[in-house]
């Protein structure tokens, strides 16, 4: 026999569920707090570290930023953000998934300007598809991040040198549900080309070989 849950019960459940993980995420972000004050506090310098902790703290205002927009259902308000700054905020993030493997990161900023955007979801997209690079490096491997602005355009192009995508499925990528990997969930680069569509800007696959698979993200500067 099935249940059907109202609009009403289904709304009143994802604010408790939102609430709940919020506590959680206030924890987190409570205590990577303390341990950066505690660190300054005994004088302790640790780049490694300092990292981890903004980022932590990034990610939690992320989750909070969705959680907030699904117990409203509203977007989330764009704001004007450094081109530079925020694709290098990104890549420090997409580094925590590199575990066990010796992975070179290789960027190269050319120019900067001012975007408009969902500085959270533009996070999010950026970690993604980064993390998905990552992901493909079995060992060994470079990730190459060039990004320019071009009459008018911020370009980012996002390469690795990992295991490519199937020719015959390289169309299907941005499916929702369509998925290669053997855990995946096929929801990762459907929501990312959303966000971005969303936001006036374009994702796609510009090639994926044996040598390198590279995204290009193309957004309008602010005038």
């Amino acid at each position: 026999m099935t249940t059907q849950i109202s609009q009403d019960e289904l709304q009143n459940q994802i604010r408790c569920v939102s609430h709940e993980i919020r506590n959680h995420l206030s924890i987190c972000d409570m205590y990577s707090q303390i341990i950066k004050k505690n660190l300054e506090k005994s004088g302790i310098k640790n780049a490694s570290i300092n990292n981890a902790l903004e980022c932590i703290q990034k990610s939690v205002q992320i989750i909070g930023s969705n959680l907030l927009e699904l117990k409203s259902l509203n977007s989330t308000p764009e704001q004007v953000a450094d081109f530079h700054n925020i694709i290098s905020r990104g890549i420090e993030m997409s580094k925590a998934y590199i575990i066990d493997k010796e992975i070179i990161f290789d960027v190269f900023i050319k120019n900067t300007t001012n975007i408009l955007v969902d500085e959270n979801r533009f996070l999010a997209v950026l970690v993604n598809i980064i993390k998905n690079g990552i992901e493909a490096i079995e060992i060994r491997g470079k990730i190459e991040i060039l990004a320019e602005v071009k009459n008018g355009i911020g370009i980012i192009k996002i390469s690795n040198d990992g295991k490519p995508i199937p020719k015959e499925k390289q169309n299907d990528i941005f499916t929702q549900g369509y998925t290669t990997k053997n855990n995946g969930c096929g929801l990762g680069l459907a929501i990312c080309k959303k966000y971005l569509q969303d936001q006036n800007a374009e994702l796609e696959l510009t090639k994926s070989t044996k040598n390198q698979t590279t995204f290009e993200i193309r957004i309008s500067a602010l005038k």
